[in-house]
């Protein structure tokens, strides 16, 4: 008998950094079944050197399509292009009507992806989306990679290659330490998943009068806030953000010993890069988007109006992060 062949995928990846993170988890299963598939990922721009960072990736199909924007003619011309590989499978991340277009286009054999948006024109493997059984984001994607109706494996965890050349280089450019405590202060959903500034300036604050050097990361939209924090905790602070890539600080999370983190796209980088985290929940719920690593503590409130999933308060208290107090966290870093 001869060997078959091995599957090759075309992904459509998710538009967002953390999710972009828990998706690992589905070309590492992949991998796992079938150690000689080619995974492809269909993704924005920002993603790939994110995805540079993923052994299981073959190749970054970049999609510049603005979020929220249709592009019907760029998913076309992407499509069409495709069309010349040997995909076997389609696994569609996203659920919306726009996201099942590329592989469409392509004409991969087998499209597989959740129920929505009458997508039952594009995909000819639909999923029903049983929200107890996935419970979480992770096996949502995770589920894809399996038959329908199969028992749901156990989900591998992200795991982001380190350059440490540019380690190194960064440790020079930026004056930084062998190690430090990583602040992450942002996260692009909204305020309502921000622990206070105040709160981030003092820890920084405490850990600099220890002598410990903290790193604020960050993107140039949360420079600001970095500075914020960087003018009231010293000069062992240093504000990274908007001066770094985002394989930067898979570089430099990498080598933190601990990264305080509001549940962002940051958080799951940094979960992936193979620091402690220290995850701190408002709006949001740690059991639908946990970090995942083994290296993780977790700080929620679980208050009656936890979790509301809301941008901003809509009690306008923020009571569930603010009850969590800079000493609480100062206590787990040590």
């Amino acid at each position: 008998m001869g060997v078959s062949a091995a599957a090759e995928y075309l992904i459509v990846g998710p538009a967002w950094v953390g999710d972009m993170v828990m998706a690992q988890s589905l070309f590492k299963l992949l991998r796992q079944k079938d150690p000689g598939a080619a995974i492809d990922v269909v993704a924005p721009p920002w993603s790939e050197p994110l995805l540079a960072r993923m052994p299981e990736v073959r190749e970054a199909l970049i999609l510049d399509v603005a979020h929220g924007q249709f592009g019907w003619a760029l998913r076309r011309r992407l499509g069409l292009k495709l069309r010349k590989h040997a995909y076997t499978h389609a696994l569609v991340l996203p659920r919306s009507f726009k996201s099942a277009l590329v592989p469409w286009f392509a004409r991969v054999p087998k499209r597989t992806g959740f129920r929505g948006e009458f997508r039952r024109l594009l995909l000819n493997d639909l999923r029903h989306r049983d929200t107890e059984r996935l419970d979480q984001t992770v096996k949502r994607f995770v589920s894809l990679g399996v038959d329908a109706g199969a028992a749901l494996p156990e989900v591998p965890h992200p795991g982001l290659s380190v350059d440490v050349a540019n380690l190194a280089r960064l440790r020079q450019t930026f004056g930084l330490a062998e190690s430090a405590v990583a602040l992450m202060p942002g996260a692009a959903f909204g305020p309502a998943k921000c622990w206070p500034l105040e709160y981030f300036a003092k820890l920084a604050a405490e850990l600099g009068a220890q002598g410990v050097q903290v790193w604020i990361l960050g993107s140039a939209g949360e420079a600001e806030a970095g500075e914020t924090i960087r003018a009231q905790a010293g000069d062992l602070a240093v504000n990274l953000c908007g001066q770094t890539r985002l394989e930067d600080a898979v570089d430099l999370l990498s080598a933190a010993y601990a990264a305080v983190t509001n549940d962002s796209g940051l958080m799951h980088v940094a979960a992936a890069a193979g620091a402690r985290v220290i995850a701190i929940y408002g709006s949001s719920s740690p059991r639908f988007t946990p970090p995942l690593t083994a290296r993780a503590d977790i700080l929620y409130r679980g208050l009656d109006c936890s979790p509301c999933f809301q941008r901003q308060c809509p009690l306008e208290h923020l009571n569930c992060l603010r009850e969590i107090r800079p000493d609480q966290v100062l206590r787990l870093i040590h």
